[in-house]
């Protein structure tokens, strides 16, 4: 899959509401093409975000990590089609059968809506997670992260989904071991000279797409930055720096 170099980094926009929205995605249009909308943005907005993105010529990942019954996340994925979005994703723990309802209700709904497909991606682990939250979920001895992380991939990708978002530190792996086109997103980027938060696992964005991410997420790095441009600029020249 051929990614547009400026369509690489996607920015967060984790804000609680429309106006300070509609803000950050003017200070950082220039550079920026790809962004985020998660549960708190979309709680507070609804689809008008996604019109106001869309309206500026942006794209639109939709982060809301569905994880229902089957049917339940087939009909979510429906109505993403519908919204025209570019990007959505679902939990990868809710199973094969979820994922592939998933999948084939999108592909059903672009027919009939004559919408281009978005990209369906799989949560694999949360990277806010380290071993030891890992294995407080587990409830047990079992397979660590980077086990965990490649079986959910192998996984989605039996349901017919497009990739996964998994953490920095599970890039390689996954590239090693999974099809060429096979979509690795990846949150938790930090450059050298930002707080990590409450990231466990995390790359700069020249690390993460040298081991092979296709997409990066940034949040605070960029919309706390004092300058958002020159901030999301810079990123940007160690993306495109990486890649050659």
């Amino acid at each position: 899959m051929q990614i547009p170099k400026n369509e690489r980094l996607i920015v967060a926009l984790d804000v609680p509401s429309y106006s300070e929205a509609e803000k950050l995605i003017k200070d950082i249009s220039g550079p920026v093409k790809y962004f985020k909308v998660g549960s708190q943005l979309f709680t507070a907005c609804g689809p008008k975000i996604v019109e106001l993105i869309k309206a500026q010529g942006g794209k639109i990942f939709l982060d809301l990590k569905f994880h229902d019954i089957p049917n339940t996340v087939g009909k979510a994925a429906v109505s993403a089609v519908e919204l025209g979005v570019d990007m959505f994703n679902l939990h990868s723990m809710g199973g094969f059968e979820m994922m592939e309802e998933a999948a084939n209700a999108a592909l059903e709904a672009c027919a009939r809506f004559k919408k281009p497909k978005p990209v369906i991606l799989g949560v694999t682990v949360l990277t806010s997670f380290d071993e030891a939250t890992f294995s407080d979920v587990l409830g047990a001895p079992g397979r660590g992260i980077p086990e965990q992380v490649l079986h959910l991939a192998r996984l989605t990708k039996s349901a017919g989904l497009d990739g996964v978002v998994a953490s920095p530190q599970e890039i390689e792996l996954l590239r090693k071991n999974m099809p060429e086109d096979f979509v690795i997103l990846t949150p938790g980027i930090r450059p050298l000279d930002a707080e990590v938060g409450d990231q466990k696992r995390i790359l700069t964005p020249g690390q993460a797409i040298a081991l092979g991410a296709d997409y990066l997420v940034v949040g605070r790095p960029i919309t706390g930055a004092k300058d958002r441009n020159a901030a999301a600029q810079n990123i940007q020249k160690e993306i495109q720096d990486a890649i050659r």
